[in-house]
């Protein structure tokens, strides 16, 4: 794939953002795309949104779960990029005006407190330079049409991030089990929702070495202050306005927002 191509599908996927559009899947229209040309179509979007003043702030870690990532005939996750523009805190309503096709991921989130530079890391460097973990909501949007996407289709498009809420408590990795910790999500009042850290690639800490080591290998770290969201703990749920969540997890806390 040629760079006016990619710079071209960065843009068109930017402008979907911008003016709250879906465009068709990049996969349908017969070009040969590889996962590679995928992530340079993600720098070219993530540039546009730089350009207007937003910052990153962290990562996201996508297709974490084994029903995932065979869903999308993948061995291994994907990653995107956190900003600025995409934060919410504990409580906070979200106006489904800024958001296309929204579904809601509950996550457990790794705040760093060193740098962080791969390959060879394991999970006690990653525990080592984790200030803190918190329950937070990852609100996963897609830009592709009706949610048709391969691989290459989420990566470009950022790993379909939309927005996330942070929870407000900061708690030791050292202090709880990342695998064994359950997690309720409640819609509305009604569970619908279980999982545990187990279903992110055995344990979030897993996921955080693998993108550690990934990003070591294109010769890009983690930084202190860096907002990690490691996976979900289970099932996408779609959200609409009037929707109230609430996520729980075991010996962490919990997270809550609402969409008007």
């Amino acid at each position: 794939m040629d760079q006016q191509q990619i710079t071209q599908l960065g843009d068109e996927l930017y402008e979907a953002l911008t003016a709250g559009k879906t465009v068709s899947p990049l996969t349908s229209r017969g070009f040969d795309i590889t996962i590679e040309d995928a992530y340079h179509i993600q720098q070219r979007m993530l540039a546009r949104r730089i350009e207007k003043g937003e910052k990153v702030v962290g990562k996201k870690i996508g297709v974490t779960s084994k029903a995932v990532m065979n869903m999308l005939g993948v061995g291994q996750p994907d990653f995107g990029y956190l900003l600025d523009g995409m934060v919410y805190n504990e409580g906070e309503s979200i106006p489904m005006s800024s958001l296309i096709q929204p579904k809601a991921e509950g996550e457990i989130a790794f705040l760093l407190n060193k740098d962080l530079m791969g390959p060879g890391l394991t999970a006690a460097d990653i525990l080592a330079a984790t200030e803190g973990v918190m329950a937070c909501f990852e609100i996963v949007d897609s830009r592709i049409q009706d949610w048709k996407i391969k691989i290459q289709d989420t990566v470009a498009d950022n790993a379909s991030c939309g927005v996330f809420v942070l929870g407000d408590k900061l708690v030791d990795p050292k202090k709880v089990d990342l695998a064994l910790c359950g997690m309720v999500l409640e819609k509305n009042g009604e569970i619908v929702v279980t999982g545990a850290g187990a279903a992110t690639m055995a344990s979030p800490v897993n996921a955080m070495v693998w993108l550690a080591n990934t990003l070591g290998r294109l010769g890009i770290g983690l930084n202190a202050g860096d907002i990690v969201l490691s996976g979900a703990l289970g099932a996408m749920v779609p959200v609409k306005a009037g929707d109230s969540l609430r996520c729980t997890i075991g010996g962490i806390g919990g997270c809550s927002v609402r969409f008007i």
